[in-house]
């Protein structure tokens, strides 16, 4: 069959499916034999590899077939596999001699027999030599004997007597014939020639030989001696002997001597390959008769072979954290000697976590059979030993290679429990202090060591802001310059982590220490060193020697000997006359003070501290030589001191102008900013076509907040309004009564209520105020508790952040409130005026009036937006001049029933105002008119558009008071 031809389905005749298969890296595995059986895992069947020679894999022996196993991982599986080869018509029967010559006395009896060589066919079964003829036949016939083995001895039978005169030679041609299809046949050439008489033919003592010998017997070794005998005399007694030429291979093995009949080994015999030989021998006289024994050698086995080892399946690496009788390789033995000799048992090297077993007959498994700690050993050689129980025994070993593959089980280990360094203030950025080290037990990226900065904070600094840690190498590097007069010290954490999966980790303290260097100069804190000003120290001229001066202080803020001063006069008008204490600074006189001395004395005093290199610092110190204070301004007035010119008159000049610049583009954006705002405004007014919303006329049940409200008076509500009117939110509070207008979600009227509002009488009356109805205790304005009201308020936030009303929630000031008359009678006349006023803009000089005076209030009394706010209507208070505080004075109305008369005829004429005028031209309620266009920016909401109050009797200090302001 050619190579890729189909063998059979492997996965069906198995019970296997392909994807076990090919999950199992399935194989071929055939020992040391040649593989001629490959295995297609994509389709589960068996292959032809290369060409199958049945005659070479197996001789004559039947049946043939291939043994190999299929041998799968993951688990480790193995099946054994058996292959029967056909025999197929592919030789053709041959001759081991291409012609025989016969010498035939023509007195050769009738029925001679003389034997002829038998043809060899490597094809086996009908494929075989299967028939022979002879011819021509006119002398003879051909004569065929089966043995009883199966063998077949063909023989020429002389069936006419022979005439040497009529033929002195003739020429027979044998053909063997096998049945095969096609149908192949070999010749052999018969040469006879005719002899005078020689009537007898020898015959041997045995027709069977049978000798047995050791398959390592040496070469020359005596196996046995034929005999045959002839009755003829003379020459024709005389026989030859000679190896028939019917068995393959004899002629290697064998050799007889033509004489004698001794047959010796002349070649190597082997149990394992043919465990006996058989061939022929024939003794022919001198007259051409002949005759044949056939001779039988049994080959004796000897343990000649060692065991041969074969891995099958083996894995190079193991986890360490691998389990018990985990599988790490299958081997096969095969010992070709036979019984004993063939007996093999295996064993491996000891003191090793490793075992082997047998799992089936030749076949072994080595398995682990305790923990592994790649630590401890990372690699094992394993050696199996295979011996036989032959004698003397044989063994054979192989040997295995297993590493163990690591597992992250060890965190990294710091060399040291903690690390202390130290390193020099004034240090550059980025500067190495010093080095942690981690180590690893694991390997390869399991011991790959990273370090990482714990985060931590020390007096609320973070320690990334000191230091980092190279993730590499461990070395720790100063992030910033530290100073020592800053910071002595600090402790901070490293963690190792491992590159494991899952990382380990450990961590490790490190303090580092600052050390002090001399980079700090002392500084002189006396005298002081002005540039404006002189001072000068006095020293009367009757000064002894050693009088004090003064003391030079000055301090360095290094520490150790970097902080230790010393003081050196430098320059003196007259070095003669004063001195410096080295230890103290203190300036004393040396000598006596006389007149011919300066009166201005000038030294510098140098300030030296002891560090390498030191630093110094310099100070000026004026002394004036005089017994009077203005001798020293006469002698001092002259001093011309140079122009000191500012070092940072660039600084200043040049951040003046960024900051000019600045602003200017910041007003450039604003202005842009409002033109493109009012250009998208005026495309939507034209897209819009000119259809503005239309602002209706509500009846006086509606107040107008911000034009386009429809609130209803009673409704509690608050706005807070700031100067960006996006900003801007309302909060809607719970209504007071049923009758309030409610909202939905959106801040939109609901329409049940908008058309309930509609269909109602807005022109009834207002009821008078009840007499007898009063605030209670919360509702109250004035100093009476902390009032927390539930109405709402209208408020403007200036833009200063400054309100001018108290919020609801606000406690406002408390004890009793002063009696103003002059300014109620003031408000009156102008909440008068403006009822009378039938157009919105004449309310706008009201309400700037009233927005100056609630702007001047503050967050702790009540103003105007919490007195006359939306709740406080006419139809609420029955007496505005009950607590009724006016901002800017120390008044308070009280209220009396005349004034009570006034109010009700007040209210009864506002309400019939509107009435004869028309709804057109009526005027909008309070809360409405407060609201209006003619509104301005400062005014408060909650101040707008109440009505008068009455007056209240006036006292002699608000007389006073109207007085300036008349005369003002």
């Amino acid at each position: 069959m050619p190579s890729g031809s189909l063998v059979g389905n492997i996965a069906q005749d198995l019970g296997l499916d392909i994807k076990r298969l090919k999950a199992g890296k399935s194989r071929v595995f055939t020992g040391d034999q040649a593989e001629y059986i490959a295995l297609d895992m994509s389709r589960g069947v068996l292959l032809i590899k290369e060409r199958i020679d049945r005659e070479s894999l197996c001789g004559q022996t039947m049946p043939c077939a291939l043994h190999f196993q299929i041998i799968l991982q993951n688990p480790m599986e193995l099946y054994s596999v058996t292959v029967e080869i056909m025999d197929i018509n592919d030789n053709p029967p041959t001759f081991v001699k291409k012609d025989m010559k016969f010498e035939i006395s023509e007195y050769a009896a009738v029925g001679a027999r003389f034997m002829l060589d038998v043809a060899m066919d490597q094809d086996v079964g009908i494929n075989g030599v299967q028939s022979y003829s002879l011819n021509p036949t006119d002398n003879f016939q051909l004569n065929l004997k089966r043995q009883p083995e199966g063998a077949k001895m063909v023989e020429m039978v002389l069936q006419k007597p022979l005439d040497r005169e009529k033929q002195k030679d003739m020429l027979l041609v044998l053909t063997a014939n096998d049945g095969g299809e096609p149908q192949m046949s070999g010749t052999l050439q018969i040469h006879v020639t005719v002899l005078d008489a020689n009537d007898n033919a020898p015959v041997f003592t045995q027709q069977v030989y049978r000798v047995s010998t050791t398959e390592n017997s040496p070469k020359g070794t005596r196996l046995t001696i034929v005999s045959a005998t002839d009755a003829d005399d003379g020459s024709n007694s005389i026989v030859t002997y000679a190896l028939s030429g019917s068995t393959a291979g004899i002629f290697d093995l064998f050799d007889i001597n033509s004489h004698s009949g001794l047959i010796i080994l002349t070649g190597d015999l082997d149990y394992e390959r043919a465990r006996n030989h058989e061939f022929y021998v024939e003794g022919k006289d001198e007259g051409g008769l002949s005759d044949s024994c056939k001779i039988i050698v049994d080959v004796v086995d000897v343990n000649d072979n060692s065991p041969i080892i074969s891995i099958i399946s083996k894995s190079s690496t193991i986890a360490e954290d691998a389990p018990s009788n985990t599988v790490i390789a299958m081997i096969s033995v095969n010992d070709p000697d036979s019984e004993s000799n063939g007996q093999v048992s295996c064993s491996i090297n000891e003191n090793i976590p490793f075992a082997i077993k047998s799992t089936s007959n030749r076949f072994y498994s080595i398995v682990s059979d305790s923990d592994l700690d790649r630590e401890t050993n990372a690699e094992y050689n394993i050696t199996v030993t295979c011996s036989d129980e032959g004698v003397p025994s044989l063994s054979s070993r192989a040997d295995l290679s297993l590493k163990i593959t690591d597992v992250n089980d060890n965190a990294p280990v710091f060399e040291k429990s903690s690390y202390e360094a130290s390193v020099l203030e004034n240090n550059t950025p980025g500067l190495s202090i010093f080095t942690v080290k981690a180590r690893d037990a694991d390997w390869n990226q399991n011991a790959r060591v990273s370090y990482i900065l714990v985060e931590s904070s020390d007096n609320g600094v973070t320690m990334s802001s000191y230091v980092s840690v190279n993730a590499e190498s461990g070395v720790i590097h100063a992030v910033r310059s530290f100073d020592y007069e800053q910071i002595k010290s600090f402790t901070f954490h490293v963690k190792a982590q491992d590159g494991g999966s899952p990382p380990l980790s450990s961590n490790v303290s490190v303090k580092i220490t600052i050390q002090d260097q001399n980079d700090n100069a002392p500084q002189v804190l006396y005298p002081v060193q002005t540039s404006g000003s002189l001072v000068a120290e006095i020293v009367p001229r009757s000064a002894d020697v050693g009088y004090l001066v003064t003391k030079v202080v000055a301090v360095d803020v290094d520490s150790g000997q970097n902080a230790w001063l010393s003081y050196k006069l430098q320059k003196a008008t007259d070095r003669a006359l004063f001195e410096v204490g080295a230890q103290n600074g203190e300036i004393r006189t040396i000598r006596q003070v006389t007149d011919k001395d300066a009166v201005k004395q000038k030294l510098t005093v140098i300030v030296e501290d002891n560090g390498q290199p030191p630093r110094s610092a310099t100070v000026n110190v004026n002394v004036a030589l005089a017994d009077s204070f203005p001798e020293v301004l006469s002698e001092f007035s002259d001093f011309t001191h140079d122009k000191e010119y500012n070092d940072n008159l660039t600084f200043y000049l040049v951040l003046a102008l960024a900051v000019v610049s600045f602003l200017f583009i910041v007003s450039i954006i604003a202005i842009l900013s409002v033109k493109c705002y009012r250009w998208r405004r005026e495309r939507m007014f034209y897209k819009s076509n000119g259809h503005l919303p239309v602002i209706p006329y509500y009846p006086p049940l509606y107040a107008d907040v911000g034009g386009t409200g429809t609130l209803q008076h009673m409704h509690n509500y608050e706005v807070y309004r700031t100067t960006d009117s996006r900003k801007s939110c309302l909060k809607y509070g719970r209504p007071g009564s049923e009758s309030i207008v409610s909202l939905d979600n959106t801040g939109t009227l609901q329409p049940v209520h908008r058309e309930k509002l509609i269909t109602e009488d807005f022109d009834d009356e207002q009821k008078p105020p009840n007499p007898d109805w009063r605030f209670n205790q919360n509702q109250r304005p004035g100093p009476s508790g902390y009032t927390t009201s539930r109405s709402s308020n209208l408020r403007w936030t200036p833009p200063r952040n400054m309100r001018a009303a108290a919020t609801p929630d606000m406690a406002v000031g408390t004890g009793p409130w002063p009696q103003p008359p002059t300014e109620a009678e003031q408000l009156q006349a102008l909440m008068a005026a403006a009822n009378e006023k039938r157009e919105g803009n004449h309310m706008q000089i009201f309400l700037g009036k009233v927005s100056e005076a609630t702007n001047t209030l503050t967050p702790g009394t009540m103003g105007l937006s919490t007195r006359y706010s939306p709740q406080f209507t006419l139809q609420h208070v029955p007496d505005y001049r009950q607590n009724v505080y006016i901002p800017g004075s120390t008044a308070t109305l009280t209220s009396n029933p005349q004034q009570q008369q006034q109010q009700q005829q007040m209210q009864q004429q506002m309400q019939m105002g509107p009435q004869q005028m028309g709804p057109q031209q009526a005027l909008p309620p309070p809360q409405a008119a407060a609201a209006g266009p003619g509104a301005g920016p400062g005014a408060d909401p909650g101040a707008m558009g109440q009505p008068e109050a009455p007056k209240a009797a006036q006292t002699p200090a608000s007389k006073k008071k109207s007085t300036k302001k008349e005369k003002k």
